[in-house]
């Protein structure tokens, strides 16, 4: 099974868009690598770089509610996919944004404002936090040095078997 996790970059906003994730000018590449080098490049955030280091090793997004609303497009998760972000956690996803996360077999996680508040404090006191997806028991686990913070999720099964496909066309081509 696909593994989900790594570490983790904070976004400390809500309501990042579509065009903050990708910026609309880059919609004519052709290929989901060439959007690879501008992943978050119009994201206005106090002292977020998006050529940061972190951004490049960063397996996990945790951000605030309404992650990925405006446009619908599907390169929003593409960015995502092409640079190995391969897990959000929000408090709440635009739907169409969630939908197309589970339609490439990435993870976007809802958890409660309590749950957000504590994996920024633990990110906010050690720096570096390292997040595990535990698919199977829908619980993550996030540790910065000898700091640690656990909670569950809940996921549908449907989506959660396009997950564990690999995305739709996988699940599509185990199911029909």
């Amino acid at each position: 099974m696909k593994h989900f996790g790594g570490p983790a970059i904070f976004l400390d906003r809500r309501d990042i868009n579509t065009d903050e994730i990708i910026p609309a000018k880059y919609l004519t590449e052709i290929t989901k690598i060439a959007l690879q080098p501008f992943i978050l490049e119009d994201l206005k955030l106090g002292g977020f770089d998006p050529k940061s280091e972190a951004v490049h090793k960063a397996g996990v997004i945790v951000t605030r509610a309404n992650f990925g609303c405006g446009s619908s497009r599907e390169h929003a998760v593409w960015v995502f996919e092409v640079n190995d972000i391969n897990v959000v956690i929000a408090e709440s996803f635009a739907r169409i944004f969630r939908q197309n996360m589970y339609n490439c077999g990435m993870l976007a996680i809802e958890l409660p404002k309590k749950d957000i508040d504590a994996l920024f404090a633990l990110g906010e006191e050690s720096g570096t936090v390292d997040i595990a997806v535990d698919l199977a028991e829908s619980k993550i686990t996030a540790k910065s040095g000898k700091a640690e913070v656990s909670t569950f999720f809940k996921l549908n099964d449907f989506d959660k078997d396009l997950v564990m496909s690999g995305g739709w066309l996988a699940y599509a081509d185990k199911k029909y």
